[in-house]
């Protein structure tokens, strides 16, 4: 949608929305020059935290307001200068001037609400597993893996193993990554929920097509302040490294294993030859299953029909079908096609993020209208 598109509906609620946000960063920024306040250094930095988050959306609406006034001034000028040429021409000039400026303004204020402000800029965890279909299913989660580094190294981003479960084959029975870099969460949050495959397996003697599947749970990183872990509430494991990895596998107890005893989320890292690297990665990781978790609840609690990804983000989700005999990508939150699976396979994955953006777009468009 174009900002000639913005229909008066739209418009409307959009300078409601805004309104609330202007009035509530208003309120924030009196409580911020509460000297009682800085007493209390975490609640201080929260309402901070909250009140830059809101900040542009503030200036949006005052910018609005100025337009708007400008614009109502300039159509008096014109019903009062009935016998002015000149006047007239500069009224109408200005009018022009100000309706442009607005819809500008109109455009750049609804891609700031409808982006992701209760998760910004994150970089972000994977973790993809194999499911049903055996060893083809292990294939075709590395598959995934190999897409995903492919399409982080060309957008210059950073990726960092650290976990993962080889089949014989070479295939991952679970892998988990990291990827960090500018824009990660905006492009790799519609990847959560269920990859399926078909095709002929290299296992395969008879050429018969399966149908396998690897899930995908895309993890926003918080911020140490996001998710306070006590260490009381942990027990920590040094093991043995397993599968290949160098001459201290199996000799050096360089694998960690944490346990998160109030939630009994666990989890593991044996990917760096020293203990204090594992555990480092691994309590990276338990803060973004955390992260996610308290974030998931909280949605609940409010009743939020706003996802922070398409689709529910659940694993149990199946979002994609690659069809290798058609050469065919198929979503199934859009119903759209996307031919040329070995181009996105091989990181050329931009064409099918793009679409799904455009689509989340024209839903959180329509979840504006529907609300009161």
């Amino acid at each position: 949608m174009t900002a000639h598109e913005i229909s008066e509906q739209v418009k409307q609620k959009l300078l409601a929305r805004l309104r609330v946000h202007a009035g509530r960063h208003a309120e924030l920024a009196r409580m911020i020059a509460d000297p009682e306040l800085m007493k209390d250094s975490a609640r201080y930095q929260e309402v901070a935290k909250e009140h830059g988050a809101l900040a542009k959306l503030a200036e949006a609406y005052r910018e609005l307001q100025r337009v708007c006034q400008e614009h109502e001034e300039a159509h008096e000028i014109l019903s009062n200068a009935s016998g002015d040429a000149e006047m007239r021409a500069l009224a109408q000039e200005e009018i022009t001037r100000a309706e442009q400026t607005e819809r500008q303004l109109l455009q750049e204020a609804l891609d700031q609400l409808l982006s992701d402000t209760a998760e910004p800029d994150r970089n972000v965890i994977v973790e993809i597993r194999s499911g049903t279909g055996g060893e083809e299913a292990a294939l075709f989660a590395a598959d995934l893996f190999r897409m995903y580094a492919r399409y982080a190294q060309k957008r210059g981003w950073q990726t960092e193993i650290l976990d993962k479960s080889v089949t014989d084959m070479g295939g991952f029975r679970q892998i988990a990554f990291s990827i960090s870099g500018p824009g990660v969460w905006q492009k790799m949050r519609y990847e959560s929920g269920g990859h399926r495959v078909q095709r002929v397996p290299v296992t395969e003697s008879q050429g018969r097509i399966h149908t396998s599947l690897a899930t995908v749970a895309v993890l926003s990183e918080p911020e140490e302040l996001d998710v306070q872990i006590k260490p009381e509430d942990l027990e920590i494991e040094f093991m043995r490294s397993q599968g290949p990895g160098g001459q201290n596998v199996n000799k050096v107890n360089s694998c960690v294993r944490i346990v998160h005893k109030p939630t009994g989320i666990s989890v593991k890292c044996q990917e760096q030859p020293s203990q204090h690297k594992n555990r480092k990665l691994a309590l990276k990781l338990l803060r973004a299953k955390l992260y996610e978790q308290q974030a998931r609840h909280y949605k609940q609690k409010r009743n939020q029909l706003r996802r922070s990804q398409v689709g529910s983000g659940d694993r149990s989700e199946r979002i994609r079908t690659y069809n290798f005999p058609q050469d065919r990508i198929t979503d199934h939150r859009t119903g759209l096609d996307v031919f040329g699976i070995q181009n996105v396979l091989m990181g050329d994955c931009d064409p099918l993020l793009d679409m799904l953006a455009d689509w989340d777009r024209q839903q959180r468009i329509e979840e504006l209208l529907r609300e009161s």
